[in-house]
């Protein structure tokens, strides 16, 4: 392992230093092993390692290639280790939320269009009068990743997104046990797009901080009856 270390940490350091760019093509394996002394196995192993987080595309019969290295592609790996948390960690998932949401929210209100916020009227409009738990976490989920791309930050998008999923869940399980969870849910959604149409940032950050604290503070009294 250690020498597919160094060979991974070789590769990455072409592209940090920019002889390697989003796109480019990487030189045909015994070149390559040759020019940075390794042998073909161990360039191998860390070609595979490095696609597997999607800095390299390996294409069969066309060669292998550096990725776009977008944050959302990069971070993509990070949403497959989140799935595989435990159920006794989501607490943790929500503090986290409590925590970028907000500021992902603030930033919205600043950097939203108004055709922005008028697609963000849309979402919090379709959702039925009456819902199933099943569409009101789907519009749930549809609404927070819109403000979340408002944002303007495609890093703290990302983030958010990868813990979208390990907390739906619990969201489900609160709309199925606790009363009046789907009026809440509507209540405060509507609370929030106000504030960012509003433009006030501070007011949307309070009502975003809100509503996941909401859910959190459900989940730690429910975890503590079990």
């Amino acid at each position: 392992m250690a020498v597919t270390d160094a060979a991974i940490d070789k590769i990455k350091q072409m592209i940090l230093s920019g002889e390697l760019a989003p796109g480019d093509r990487l030189p045909k394996e015994a070149d390559l092993a040759e020019r940075l002394g390794l042998s073909r196995n161990s360039l191998r192993e860390a070609v595979r390692a490095l696609s597997l987080i999607n800095v390299l595309d390996v294409r069969q019969g066309d060669g292998t290639y550096v990725t776009s290295l977008e944050p959302g592609l990069l971070l993509d790996t990070m949403s497959f280790v989140l799935d595989l948390h435990r159920d006794d960690t989501v607490i943790q998932f929500f503090e986290v939320r409590r925590i970028l949401e907000p500021a992902a929210t603030a930033m919205a209100t600043e950097q939203m269009s108004d055709a922005d916020i008028a697609e963000l009227r849309v979402i919090l409009e379709s959702l039925p009068a009456r819902p199933t738990v099943e569409e009101l976490v789907a519009n749930d989920l549809q609404f927070h990743h819109r403000i979340a791309q408002g944002s303007g930050n495609s890093v703290l998008c990302s983030f958010i997104e990868s813990l979208s999923g390990p907390t739906t869940r619990a969201r489900i399980w609160r709309g199925l046990t606790q009363e009046g969870a789907m009026d809440k849910t509507r209540e405060q959604h509507t609370a929030i797009y106000e504030a960012i149409a509003a433009r006030q940032a501070d007011v949307a950050r309070a009502w975003a901080t809100v509503h996941v604290a909401g859910v959190e503070s459900w989940l730690r009294r429910a975890l503590e009856m079990d």
